[in-house]
């Protein structure tokens, strides 16, 4: 593992594979969050079940959470590495003029998306593990016998500030992925007949999954 690590291809394809990683967990997210607005009682249950479930605590969410640590220090290796290694001054090569802003901040929007995933976690994941596992209540429940992840959700998204500090973050998010979905698939050689469609994949997952969490916190702040 070391030794894919050492060289610049085996890093590249090491941080493209975290990113497919966590896409596919953000997606999983967003499809279990935007319950709330549909089907509040659902969105109760299956967030039940992804918060009791043994598999899912003990295996997958460890897993979740060394990608999540694997790809920002992957991301910033990368980025120190690549600074090390430009040896034409921009008088010579106008970097702006060969890349986009996004390519050119990845280290910027990643390091504005972590500082938002670590207040996420304050106000969600940090509660839910000191409920369950400190506390010892695995139930749930609220006093009235209701699961209380919904009231929860609400309750976070009441404050102005925590609205526009999360809508914020998804554009960040959103830029972050518009660049970052092709540069991962470039990484893992996809460059073939699909390269087109992957491209319009990537670019619709960029845009609509971050407004679809916008629109949830928004949903949550206007109509509680």
């Amino acid at each position: 593992m070391s030794g894919i690590l050492n060289s610049s291809i085996g890093r590249k394809v090491a941080m493209a594979l975290s990113a497919f990683f966590l896409m596919i967990f953000i997606l999983q997210h967003f499809a279990i969050n935007i319950l709330s607005v549909f089907s509040p009682d659902t969105f109760n249950e299956v967030s039940h079940f992804m918060g009791t479930f043994w598999l899912i605590q003990f295996v997958l969410q460890p897993v979740l959470i060394f990608g999540v640590v694997f790809h920002f220090i992957m991301g910033f290796v990368l980025e120190i590495k690549n600074k090390k290694a430009r040896q034409i001054s921009y008088a010579k090569n106008n970097g702006s003029a060969n890349s986009t802003w996004m390519s050119r901040n990845m280290i910027w929007s990643g390091g504005f998306i972590l500082v938002f995933l670590i207040i996420h976690f304050i106000d969600f994941w940090f509660p839910e593990i000191n409920t369950k596992y400190i506390v010892g209540d695995m139930s749930g429940t609220l006093p009235n016998g209701e699961f209380r992840y919904y009231e929860e959700l609400v309750h976070k998204f009441e404050p102005i500030w925590r609205v526009a500090l999360y809508c914020l973050g998804f554009v960040f998010l959103a830029l972050h992925l518009l660049h970052g979905f092709n540069s991962a698939f470039q990484s893992v050689g996809a460059n073939n007949k699909y390269t087109k469609g992957l491209k319009g994949f990537g670019k619709a997952y960029a845009i609509l999954i971050p407004l679809g969490f916008i629109f949830i916190a928004l949903f949550h702040h206007f109509n509680h």
